[in-house]
């Protein structure tokens, strides 16, 4: 079993969603990261208060974002989400943007997630995957891609 799906635990996976902005795409991955017992719902205002502050530097790749904030109480353990788009969001990234995809990433500490960051890596530079992701409207599906 990979990082990536040890990192996503029951309830952590939105597809198809529909949103309007990148707020309301995070609070999705950080609702996700609560319904997996991850995070508090204080953490999902973390992460929506680190983009306000530090702009779309979360956005990681073309159509894809990491919604994360500093590891703090708020983070019960750590995991990530994963929330698709139906339709591309603007998050004020001129070389990234629309978004597709946003990955939740909550970490207890500052080192404990190296791994899964590179897990994460590996699958995003998989064109392949990420097409499957985006078109996927099964959470088993998604999970056996990742896998």
């Amino acid at each position: 079993m990979s990082a990536i799906t040890n990192a996503l635990g029951e309830g952590s996976i939105i597809l198809q969603a529909k949103v309007g902005s990148w707020r309301e795409a995070f609070e999705l991955a950080g609702d996700a990261l609560v319904a997996s017992k991850r995070t508090t719902a204080n953490y999902t205002k973390a992460m929506v208060s680190a983009f306000d502050e530090l702009g779309p530097y979360m956005v990681i790749a073309p159509g894809i974002a990491l919604a994360h904030a500093r590891p703090s109480a708020d983070v019960l353990a750590s995991g990530l989400s994963l929330v698709t788009l139906v339709n591309g969001v603007e998050f004020g990234s001129a070389r990234f943007d629309p978004v597709r995809i946003v990955f939740g990433l909550a970490a207890v500490d500052h080192d404990g997630h190296i791994d899964l960051m590179a897990s994460l890596s590996e699958l995003l530079m998989d064109e392949t995957k990420v097409n499957k992701l985006l078109q996927s409207d099964n959470e088993a599906e998604v999970r056996k891609l990742i896998g």
